[in-house]
C-alpha cells in the first residue's frame, strides 16, 4: 500500500515538472525568440489557474441543480444529495440521476413551483 502511494506521488511529480523540463531544453538547430518561451510559460500557468476554477464552477452548478431538482421531486433529504454531489462531483451526479424518482416535472397552479407529476 505504501509503495503504491509513493509510486503515485512520483508519477504526479513527474507530470507536474515534465513541462518545465521540456521548456528548459536548449534547441541548437534553430533560434527561438525568448517571447515564445514566455508565451508558453504564460499559457501553461494560465491553464493551471483556469482548470481548477472551471472545475469548481461546474461543481457549484451541479450542486445547485441537484438541490433544486431534489426539492422539486419531493425527495426526503435534498441536503444529503447536495453533499453527495459536492464531494463526489460527476460520480455523485450520476448516482443522483439513477436514484431519483422518475417522472415529469410540471408547473404547480397554486404556487408556480415545479412539482413531480
Amino acid at each position: 500500500m505504501k509503495q503504491k502511494l509513493i509510486k503515485a506521488w512520483i508519477f504526479i511529480l513527474i507530470l507536474l515538472f515534465f513541462p518545465s523540463l521540456i521548456f528548459a531544453q536548449a534547441q541548437p538547430q534553430q533560434e527561438i525568440p525568448p517571447e515564445f518561451g514566455c508565451a508558453a510559460c504564460g499559457i501553461f500557468t494560465g491553464a493551471t489557474i483556469f482548470i481548477p476554477i472551471a472545475i469548481f464552477v461546474i461543481n457549484i452548478a451541479i450542486l445547485i441543480w441537484v438541490a433544486r431538482d431534489a426539492k422539486n421531486r419531493g425527495m426526503a433529504n435534498p441536503v444529503l444529495w447536495m453533499l453527495t454531489a459536492f464531494f463526489l462531483s460527476f460520480i455523485g451526479l450520476i448516482i443522483y440521476l439513477f436514484s431519483r424518482p422518475s417522472g415529469q416535472l410540471v408547473q404547480c397552479q397554486n404556487c408556480n413551483n415545479r412539482k413531480l407529476e
